[in-house]
């Protein structure tokens, strides 16, 4: 506290005195540093640009692949007009034939019955092609479908989430959903004691609590992270630096959420990311203190989606 005191002191009296150089290549060292973060959530922002456009191009390529088969249909249904009327013209002829000898009608019944055929090869050609078009679309259908139905399940337990977890709202904790998932963040202030990766009273009461909700939604993906600030770990025992902690806490939280019998367990994972995925700079306490948290990250199951996408 005494450190934190004497920087913020130090900080204040910059623009009345001279800087030292050691001060200015902190400052410098602290500017790279969100140089960086900064160039680190451009490349995370292009990611995700290329996955949207990815899921576009996707989308075009069905839409691509629909105006195909419509086309398709629309030429067999113009081939099959023509036989019709070429069958017409055939059945006139064929009646005012009879009258002739029995060679002439047998050689004209022939090319009706020629003609007959293949009316009913363009007939059979039209229906396969309508049954594609119609399989086609219902998968479509079934597919925004589903994707429709994954985002309101996730909605829906976001909303479970923020209910159950009310009590803890100005404790460090938030809810959210993005990119079709839902993040649980808890800041280090209302699990852990500096250094520690045993969850307080507190802490333990809310991670009880998002355990009670997947216990009621047994098909979600759970991904535990722990992050740390940039701070060394300067404690002593088994844990050697931020890594090992991150990892510890994550654990920790697993450990409590599998207290649930509920909670499939299979589909549970604990991740250490250490200081390297920062939610603001740690340059200041307050960005120090949002940086010390666990998240958990809750994700839809996507093998119907991603089966039925391999269908087409």
């Amino acid at each position: 506290m005494i450190k934190r005191i004497s920087i913020g002191l130090l900080i204040m009296a910059l623009p009345t005195s001279c800087v030292s150089k050691k001060i200015y290549n902190d400052l410098e060292a602290q500017y790279a540093d969100l140089k960086k973060e900064n160039q680190t959530m451009a490349d995370e922002n292009a990611a995700l640009l290329a996955s949207k456009k990815q899921l576009e191009s996707d989308k075009t390529a069905l839409q691509s692949k629909l105006d195909n088969v419509n086309a398709n249909l629309a030429k067999v249904q113009a081939d099959y007009d023509a036989a019709k009327n070429k069958m017409k013209v055939m059945q006139d002829s064929y009646a005012a034939l009879e009258k002739n000898s029995n060679e002439a009608l047998e050689a004209n019944m022939k090319k009706n019955r020629d003609l007959l055929a293949q009316l009913d090869a363009k007939a059979k050609a039209l229906a396969t092609e309508q049954n594609k078009l119609n399989e086609s679309s219902q998968r479509l259908k079934e597919l925004e479908d589903l994707i429709a139905a994954k985002e309101a399940s996730m909605k829906k337990l976001k909303e479970t989430l923020s209910k159950a977890l009310n009590g803890f709202e100005g404790k460090g904790l938030t809810v959210e959903q993005k990119n079709g998932k839902v993040y649980v963040s808890m800041e280090n202030k209302l699990l852990f004691s500096s250094g520690s990766w045993a969850v307080g009273t507190e802490g333990k009461k809310a991670v009880v609590e998002v355990g009670k909700v997947l216990g009621d939604n047994p098909d979600i993906s759970v991904l535990i992270e722990g992050h740390t600030d940039n701070d060394p770990y300067v404690g002593s025992g088994t844990i050697n630096d931020n890594w090992d902690l991150s990892t510890k806490r994550a654990t920790a939280i697993v450990n409590i959420l599998g207290e649930n019998g509920k909670v499939n367990k299979q589909n549970l994972t604990a991740a250490g990311r250490s200081e390297y995925a920062p939610v603001a700079s740690n340059a200041t306490p307050e960005g120090k203190s949002k940086n010390r948290r666990i998240e958990i990250i809750l994700t839809p199951r996507l093998d119907e989606i991603s089966k039925m996408l391999n269908q087409f």
